[in-house]
């Protein structure tokens, strides 16, 4: 049996929550560790999270020791480099396992990785990394639902390579390549690379592991190969999903709300389009910012998600949710993952009056919405269900909260200490919602 969250809506939040470290820039850093050939990469500030403890796992099995010496510091050294191989029990449960192609394949020369295959979320190819590590001179043939790649003569070499893809640039590709070229010969230079904060964070442990990045930022990064990298240490930067989600809570539930371990430099996006709901967040100090609203009603918009550091799609759904108690019509555009739109449903069972069209959700604010039996389909989802149930008149049960588990630590402990009333129990209906 799984567990589900029951929510007691109608209750105005209060207080201070501090945000965790970022597990889209934990995964990459993990997997980065690969590449030391001697010393221990320390990482500070690494949520404990589900995906996380799958990377965890991936790591062990290619020969990386991992030990945890406080609650969200971990120290990485790799111990042998005898299996090169990433199973598919491992990383078929998260799609970012993908990451340690680029490491393994520069560093031995050789890397069997799994294709993580879809998801819920609509299809999301592997095409841009397979095309950076060619660029690169790997040779990657597909066998048996396997990616196997090969290093010719165990080394890359430095290329010039365009990772633009038609919805804009992809994260973990420019990580994938990054890291690849960080042991080629010569010198890379990426352009259309991902500018979002979890590139940058990656960048930067990587040049204190001893590669040599320019650009760090920017869409072009220059890369000089490097004979070996070392182990360093590195602090993962705040989760910026996490802190947009606690700002939509927020606002959604009409409180007045300090958020700890903020870097409002990334979520200016997400700010923006707030303010235009009539929300308003302001630093009070380094790393703390308030959130407060100026009227009892939140007004319409119309957003389109973006790659960084446009509005980011993985803050799409909880801003459905909050413009399904807005007043007025929002359409809410999806340009990074048109098919993102699973939670719309799961919203109109408790009152919500959304539709799709196309890559759009029109959403049309309702007064109030009813707490329903619902049920997370991926990680974003759910916390819009979570939000949802916030405000939500009765009670709310969410089915599948080991999504919710994936992305946000103690995701119940820190909104109880806002005074919601959320529960962690037993799902005995084994994760169908039955009216």
């Amino acid at each position: 049996m799984g567990e589900k969250l029951v929510i007691e809506g109608g209750r105005k939040l209060s207080g201070r929550v501090q945000v965790s470290g970022s597990k889209n820039s934990a995964l990459p850093l993990l997997a980065a560790t690969l590449l030391a050939s001697e010393g221990k990469t320390v990482l500070k500030n690494v949520p404990d999270l589900r995906d996380i403890q799958t990377q965890i796992a991936i790591l062990r099995d290619l020969g990386v020791n991992i030990e945890k010496r406080e609650p969200s510091t971990l120290a990485c050294r790799v111990e042998h480099e005898r299996s090169s191989c990433a199973r598919y029990e491992l990383v078929s449960q998260m799609r970012a396992s993908i990451c340690v192609l680029g490491p393994l394949l520069a560093k031995r020369g050789y890397a069997k990785v799994s294709l993580p295959g879809g998801c819920v979320i609509g299809l999301r190819p592997v095409d841009l990394h397979v095309k950076g590590l060619r660029a690169l001179g790997a040779e990657i043939d597909l066998d048996h639902g396997y990616l196997v790649a090969r290093a010719p003569k165990g080394r890359l070499r430095g290329a010039r390579i365009f990772l633009g893809g038609s919805m804009g640039s992809s994260v973990l590709a420019t990580a994938n390549t990054l890291m690849a070229a960080c042991l080629a010969d010569g010198k890379t230079i990426i352009e259309g690379a991902a500018c979002e904060p979890e590139v940058n964070d990656l960048a930067h442990l990587l040049n204190r592991m001893g590669a040599t990045i320019e650009g760090i930022g920017t869409p072009q990064l220059t890369i000089t190969g490097v004979p070996e990298l070392h182990g360093a240490t590195a602090t993962v930067i705040p989760d910026r999903i996490e802190a947009g989600t606690f700002m939509v809570a927020a606002a959604m539930t009409g409180s007045d709300m300090l958020i700890e371990n903020v870097v409002l430099d990334h979520l200016g996006a997400v700010v923006d389009k707030l303010a235009e709901v009539g929300v308003y967040v302001r630093e009070e100090e380094e790393g703390v910012v308030r959130v407060h609203r100026d009227s009892p009603d939140l007004r319409a918009v119309h957003m389109t998600t973006l790659p960084y550091p446009g509005y980011p799609t993985d803050i799409q759904a909880q801003l459905v949710s909050m413009l399904a108690v807005a007043k007025g019509i929002s359409v809410v555009t999806e340009k990074v993952f048109p098919d993102r739109f699973i939670h719309l449903a799961e919203l109109n069972r408790m009152g919500a009056d959304i539709h799709k069209e196309g890559a759009s959700a029109i959403v049309r604010g309702v007064e109030k919405l009813a707490g329903a039996p619902v049920m997370a389909s991926d990680l974003r989802a759910s916390a819009a269900l979570v939000l949802a149930g916030l405000v939500a008149e009765g009670t709310t049960e969410i089915h599948r909260v080991y999504h919710i588990d994936r992305g946000y630590e103690k995701i119940e402990a820190k909104l109880k200490a806002l005074g919601a009333s959320v529960t962690r129990v037993e799902d005995k209906t084994g994760g169908a919602p039955c009216d």
